[in-house]
């Protein structure tokens, strides 16, 4: 087992690690995570670690995106296994708030505000306040960090292309990579708020992986997509999900499409089953 990572609290403490880092001509990476690690999270630091010398999780549970109706104060926080699990990985640094006022101190009242097609009738039709919430936060790490990369996964694919977006519009001076999506081996992509499926809810989950795949393939075939999508969605709500979108986007500015030809796709989908929204995404 590799050493405990370090456990940064405060920014001055981050940015002491980081200068120490910078003079040793080292680079750096972030990885943005709300704690509660699993294997897909893992696989970011993974990628983070192949891709600089020095590797950063931040661990912070953001209230910033969740609506009042939300979980933020039943989100889990499992802490000390996860930094037991980043020791394992080799991670250098652990980046953990000691509270919510050191990322948003009294007083606190600058926002961004990402628009353009990206926020086009997905996440941001069923959480409107999400995206404010997340391109603030991961703004605030990007500056705090001073990352040359940043590693997000593609489950959370519109939040990929909203914080690319924002990265390049602001020219902030690092790079952001993708990493595929990680899966049980029944499909279900993981994901931290999986612990709140029942043992009934588990079984039928996969479904939603099932029913997006085999319409992506029935598109790249050339079936009309309108009519795809009209047989996932039933597909779907008939398997027990409360449905909240799937679409079919262009694959880089999550514009609507009409038809295979107009650019590389992708189908996303947002679903509740019981108390737990699902997101899902596969390429075309």
């Amino acid at each position: 087992m590799a050493g405990r990572p370090q456990v940064a609290k405060t920014v001055t403490a981050l940015r002491r690690e980081v200068a120490r880092w910078r003079a040793a001509r080292e680079t750096v990476a972030l990885v943005p995570t709300m704690g509660a690690l699993h294997e897909g999270h893992l696989s970011l630091v993974r990628l983070a670690r192949r891709r600089a010398d020095r590797v950063i999780v931040s661990i912070f549970v953001n209230p910033a995106q969740f609506a009042p109706s939300e979980d933020f104060s039943t989100y889990p926080r499992t802490f000390a296994t996860d930094v037991a699990m980043l020791a394992e990985e080799a991670a250098d640094l652990v980046w953990a708030p000691a509270n919510v006022s050191v990322m948003y101190p009294d007083g606190f009242a600058t926002r961004i505000v990402p628009e353009g097609p990206a926020l086009a009738g997905l996440e941001d039709a069923f959480r409107p306040d999400f995206f404010k919430g997340v391109a603030t936060v991961v703004a605030k790490l990007f500056i705090q960090a001073a990352p040359d990369v940043a590693v997000f996964g593609e489950k959370d694919y519109q939040q990929l292309r909203v914080v690319t977006r924002m990265a390049r519009d602001l020219d902030l001076p690092l790079k952001v990579i993708g990493a595929p999506t990680v899966r049980e081996p029944d499909g279900l992509a993981m994901s931290s708020r999986n612990v709140y499926l029942t043992p009934d809810e588990r079984a039928v989950a996969p479904t939603l992986h099932r029913v997006l795949s085999l319409c992506a393939k029935k598109i790249a075939e050339g079936r009309p997509i309108d009519t795809i999508l009209a047989e996932g969605r039933e597909a779907i709500e008939r398997a027990g999900f409360v449905l909240d979108y799937l679409e079919a986007r262009h694959a880089e500015t999550l514009m609507p499409v009409g038809s295979i030809k107009d650019g590389p796709l992708r189908l996303l989908v947002a679903a509740k089953l019981g108390k737990t929204r699902l997101i899902d995404n596969v390429a075309v």
